[in-house]
Formats: C-alpha cells, structure tokens, sequence
C-alpha cells in the first residue's frame, strides 16, 4: 500500500504527509491541507495560486531554472529557444528576445506529441507489422520459386544431357558403319591376294613337274605368265577419320544453356504518410511475371505506327491516312481529326493539358490541336520534324532530320521557342543517325528527365541525361546476338523503366533506367510498333500490321 494512502485511498497533503489534502498550488502544483495553506503562501518569492483541490486545472511542473535553483521556468524564450526564469529574463543575456508563456509551448508542444503518438500508434506501427508479415511471406514464395527455378536448370540439363548423348550415339555410329566397310574393302583385297598366290603356287609346281619329267611336248607347250603376274595386284590403302572436335566455348554453352537475369533486389519503402512536408515519390511496382493482355483495340486503319493516351482508356492514334483518331478501350470512334496538309502526319503526342500535338513533313510543321483547332506552333527551316513527346515540364521534344538527310537532332521547345538542341557527343561525334529514308526515332522523357531515343537506324536506345550528355547506349541483350535489333517506339513510366518496341522480333524489351535489361514482354505480339504508358502504367502498343492497339498490364 502507497504509505500516503489509507485502505480508503484517503489524499493526503504533499507537505505534512499526514493529513488529508483540501487544496492545490497551480503555481507549484502541490497539493494542501487546510493547516499547509497558510505556510505555503508564506513564500512571498512567488505568486502562488491556491485553489480548493477540485477545482484545480491540470497544471504542468514548472522545470527548475539550471541557473536559479531556486526558481521554476514560466517563459520560453523564442530566439534561444530554452525555458527561462523570470531572473533570467531581468539578465541582459535575453535582452530584446522574444518571449512566450511556458504553458502556451507546452500546449504546442503537447498537441504536436499527441499527434506523433497517434501517428506511431494508428498508422506507423501497423504498417511495420504489415511489412514483417509481407517479409515472411516472401520468403516462403521465395523458397518455392527458386525450388522451381533449380528444377528447371536440372531439367535444361537433361535435355542438354540426352541431346548430347544423342550425337554420341550418332557418331559412334557412323564410326561403326565406317569401319565396316573399311574392312569389307581389305578383306576383298585380301580375297584377290589369296587367289593370285594359289594360282601362283600351281604353276610353280607345274613347271617343276615339267623340268623333271623332260618331256618335250610339255616344254614346247608351256606358255609363260609371269608377264601376268609381275603385275602386282591392287593395294587397298584405309585412312582412319579422326573426329574434328570443336574447343569447347563456354560461353557459347553457357547462352544455349539459359542465362540468368542480373540479381535484381528491389527494397519498397513502407508507405510514407502525406503531409505538407512529405516529398512524395512513385510506389515501387514490381515487374509481373506474366504480364497479360487486358484490351484490344480496332482502329480501322490498314497499318498503325502510334499510340499516345489521353486517359486510362481513351488514346489517340496515327495510321496510314491523314486521320488521327481518338477511341475508347470498346474500339469507339470518339473524335477523328484530319491534317491540315491532308498528308499522314509523322507521329503525335498527348500534351500534359490533353491537346493533341502532331509533326507535318510536308510543310516541317510542328501544330497543336486544340479545341479541335489546329495552330501551327513551329516551323522549321533546313529540317523536317520527325517523332514528338511532350516533357514533364510541358515542353515539347521533337527528333528532326535535315534536308539533304545526313544530320540528325533532338531540340526542346517551350511554345514556340527553341530552348535546347541536342545533337554531338563530348568528342563532337554525332549522336544520332542520319540518312536513308527509314530515319525512325521514337522518344520519351523519362521520370529522371533523361531523353531516350529510339534510333532505328543505329539500332540501338541511345538516352542522354537533361543536359543533353551521352549516358548510354542500349543495342539489345548481349545473349541475342543471331537477332538483329531494330527499336520502333519507345516510353517510360513511374519507375524510370525504358521500354522499346522490338518489332522484328516481336516483343518488348523492358530497361532499368541505367539501361540494363530486365526482361522481355510477349503477350502474343505481332509487329508491335508505338508505345505509350497511362498514368497507371498500363502499357499500350500500336501493333503496326494488325492495326490494333493492346492495352497491357506488366506491374
């Protein structure tokens, strides 16, 4: 039992400890019995504020003055920001500074703890549970996905096992067959050697006969063949083959094999809550497994080459005529615009205010259609304008080829003003390809701010960073290197991926931002041709010769 309390849990006064209290000091936060009070208040060093004890406010302890002992800090001075006495303040040390009551921080202070204590109750804590959860489960897929990955390398190795022991079997074959004939030709040889020598051993016994009998009819009728015989008969010579084995490459058994991705170990921050002083960043999405088709699209045209998304499921499109057309994920007609010049245009894009901007070789226009109206926003002189995509910052970037076709170039536009120009390496060596007639280069910003162009020609993604200097190039997955690599379209989306249209082969090759491969996309493509990513990084890609647009989920 407390040895201030009774079995009652009677309140006893905090000076005498015997009798029970009636009053509470808010100054001193001390509580008073009725013979106390009178000793208490004769402290006249302080302005005590004694009240009947149920009516007494809840009151904070005043912390001691580190320079009075024995004095209690009731002000906070602001420019030091420490607690002071009120001898401190008659000191010149806070001259001049500003300051505040105690209780007034306090109460801040206090509401700014209850907030935190809130925060890390309600919505930090559990979200750790949620993770320590998330990291178990993790692990356990982990476990039964590399156990699927280990049984797939041991069954690649079967099949290379019996593969090769097929082509053992094949060889040792044909060595066998080879050997047989080989002996068929000397034991033939040898037939014709035997046959001669027998007849030889006749005649030799013959003329003996003859030359012992001395008999003249048989010595006048000997007829000799030896001329016969000094002709010796066929040699049959055999050459043993040997086996023209190639040096083992590992490497090149390694690629046929299988390879393995790099290492890939992505840490997710736990959701940081939003306020007003938060920076907020993308959620990490993971790369799906097995990403899946989720519409598709019929745009009516005979051949498609792009795609850019007003929405999640409007985008607009540009085929082989003059139209461009905005549909709908059910392949609904919503708006169609022609060219001004009544030419196809070169390529289109979304800006961040959802008017359609398109590039016009005929007259190297650059136009903007709002409102359904078209406005001619830049006209070039000496180049044509190729492939645009608009920025972040709502700029405009537009790839161009020159006139005589032997100078390409990427310039950045706010409006109608040329801001950037974007055309040699450090060393003065062009970046990008030039001449010929097939001068495809897609373009995207991506969310770094680098400027990624997909250059058909040079068959390679050639990104440089904001500032225009040569970060990398990508020309396809090294382990591919019996298939050509020709990018069409290309994009970005919230996690700084690069992703390429590989037409000629069919697919899409997804890109970390430092352009290291990540993995391909199928989903039954057929000629994929332009790119584009809505605001929920679902994928859409113009397949050129089906004329359809596939809308893609890959995160």
């Amino acid at each position: 039992m407390h040895p201030r309390r009774s079995a009652q849990e009677v309140l006893l006064c905090d000076l005498c400890e015997t009798v029970p209290l009636q009053s509470h000091c808010e100054l001193c936060n001390i509580n008073l019995c009725k013979a106390c009070v009178g000793e208490h208040l004769s402290d006249s060093s302080k302005r005590h504020n004694v009240v009947p004890f149920l009516q007494r406010k809840a009151t904070p302890n005043y912390p001691k003055c580190p320079n009075h002992a024995e004095k209690h800090c009731e002000l906070h001075c602001e420019d030091c920001d420490i607690p002071v006495c009120i001898t401190c303040v008659s000191s010149s040390k806070h001259v001049g500074h500003k300051l505040s009551e105690f209780l007034e921080k306090l109460s801040s202070k206090t509401k700014s703890l209850q907030k935190d204590l809130e925060e890390l109750e309600c919505r930090i804590y559990p979200r750790y549970e949620e993770m320590a959860s998330d990291v178990q489960t993790e692990k356990a897929e982990l476990e039964t996905k590399y156990g699927k990955l280990t049984t797939a390398a041991d069954q690649q190795g079967e099949l290379l096992h019996r593969e090769i022991t097929a082509i053992v079997n094949q060889r040792k074959s044909a060595i066998a067959e080879m050997k047989t004939k080989h002996l068929d030709a000397l034991n033939k040889n040898t037939d014709e050697i035997t046959q001669k020598m027998a007849d030889l051993k006749q005649i030799t016994s013959d003329l003996k006969s003859i030359l012992k009998s001395n008999d003249v009819s048989l010595t006048s009728t000997y007829k000799s063949r030896n001329s016969e015989f000094r002709t010796l008969p066929p040699k049959v010579r055999v050459t043993v083959p040997s086996l023209s084995a190639q040096k083992i490459n590992k490497d090149q058994l390694n690629e046929m094999f299988g390879s393995l991705p790099p290492l890939s170990i992505n840490t997710e921050p736990g959701d940081t809550m939003k306020s007003a002083e938060a920076v907020s960043s993308p959620p990490v999405k993971p790369l799906l497994d097995e990403p899946r088709v989720t519409a598709t699209i019929d745009t009516g045209y005979e051949y498609l080459y792009s795609v850019s998304c007003l929405s999640e499921d409007q985008v607009w499109t540009r085929g082989d005529n003059n139209t461009m057309k905005l549909l709908n994920l059910q392949s609904k007609l919503l708006t169609s615009i022609q060219t001004k010049s009544g030419i196809p245009p070169s390529d289109i894009a979304v800006t961040r205010d959802g008017d359609l901007v398109y590039t016009d070789t005929s007259n190297n226009a650059v136009n903007l259609i709002k409102n359904k109206q078209i406005q001619t926003v830049i006209t070039l002189q000496g180049w044509r304008p190729r492939y645009v995509c608009c920025t972040a910052a709502n700029d405009l970037l537009v790839t161009m080829l020159s006139d005589d076709r032997k100078q390409s170039k990427v310039v950045r536009y706010s409006g109608s003003t040329e801001k950037q120009s974007i055309q040699f390496d450090d060393q003065g060596r062009p970046l990008y390809s030039s001449g010929g007639l097939c001068n495809i280069k897609y373009l995207s910003e991506n969310r770094n701010l680098d400027i990624c162009v997909a250059d058909y020609r040079a068959s390679a993604v050639v990104v440089v960073n904001q500032s225009g200097k040569l970060r990398f190039r990508y020309t396809g997955h090294p382990s591919n290197t019996g298939q050509s690599f020709k990018p069409y379209g290309i994009t970005t989306d919230s996690q700084s991926h690069i992703l390429t249209a590989d037409c000629d082969n069919q697919r899409i090759h997804i890109l970390d931002q430092d352009g290291q491969f990540l993995r391909y996309i199928h989903c039954g493509l057929f000629t994929p041709w332009g790119l584009c990513v809505d605001i929920r990084d679902n994928l859409f890609v113009a397949e050129c010769n089906t004329a359809k647009v596939k809308k893609i989920q890959y995160l």
